[in-house]
């Protein structure tokens, strides 16, 4: 019965690639008309369409690969790595153009490698694809969100405050303190997803984890434990992710302007009143 109704849930027929295509065009469409990007241009459209291709394209290839990579341990490890990596790249990129992007590797890897490794030293997650996959897959992934909005917000803040910074150089504060003052609070704002998924659940949204369990046959209460460990295990994640972005950032190691040498990590300390 629970085969049944996964399989009626969302039916793969061309009614649902109808479906995907209508709504992947409304998102671009939208975005074009009312120009939802930082510039005000219409590039957002172009990067919703592109995503949704790639999406597409990645999902296909996974589906054929993941069978294979279940069954052979070196196979599931190296597709573990492919995901951090490309998860690195796109949360350095989304934070700064310059080289510093691939310091974006240190708040996804602090907090994900030992949970995923706690997790399998347990024995609460066995070192098998189809449960490292995707238990390793959802923190990467919170672990992404995290980065990428407290790296924005924390750089963004950073620039629009310069004048703040400088004073408190001037203060006698040194360059890290200085930075640290500024970007935490903004950045802070990157556990709100997270936090407001985890007071929500069960009242506003049956996550994937949760409604994927009762599809496969588990019980509710089963369910609702495997959900509320992943929550809450997101919330560790994503708390990790966020402090050792705003730490990089504080440290001058991401940023997306050369800092000046009066104000890089480690420079002496500018008199009081320069």
């Amino acid at each position: 019965m629970p085969v049944l109704a996964a399989q009626t849930l969302l039916p793969v027929t061309a009614t649902l690639g109808a479906a995907l295509l209508v709504l992947l065009v409304a998102a671009a469409a939208t975005a074009a008309v009312f120009r939802l990007a930082p510039d005000g241009s219409r590039g957002r459209a172009r990067e919703i369409a592109v995503a949704g291709v790639r999406a597409t394209a990645q999902l296909a290839a996974v589906s054929l690969l993941i069978g294979w990579v279940v069954r052979h341990v070196p196979a599931l490890f190296a597709f573990l790595l492919l995901m951090f990596a490309v998860a690195t790249r796109t949360a350095g990129r989304r934070i700064t153009p310059n080289g510093t992007w691939w310091w974006a590797a240190v708040p996804l890897a602090a907090p994900v490698v030992p949970v995923v490794a706690a997790l399998t030293l347990t024995g609460l997650v066995p070192v098998r694809g189809i449960a490292m996959i995707p238990v390793t897959g959802i923190l990467i992934g919170g672990a992404l969100t995290a980065t990428v909005l407290a790296g924005r917000r924390a750089l963004d803040e950073l620039r629009a405050r310069h004048g703040e910074f400088e004073a408190g150089l001037a203060l006698g504060l040194l360059p890290h303190d200085a930075r640290l003052e500024l970007v935490r609070p903004a950045a802070s704002d990157a556990l709100l997803p997270g936090l407001d998924q985890t007071r929500t659940v069960g009242l506003v949204t049956l996550p994937g984890a949760f409604v994927g369990m009762l599809l496969g046959g588990a019980s509710p209460v089963q369910a609702g434990a495997v959900q509320l460990f992943v929550l809450v295990a997101l919330m560790a994640v994503q708390a990790i992710a966020t402090a050792v972005t705003v730490e990089l950032v504080a440290r001058g190691r991401l940023h997306r302007e050369e800092p000046p040498e009066a104000t890089a990590p480690g420079s002496p300390r500018p008199a009081a009143g320069a």
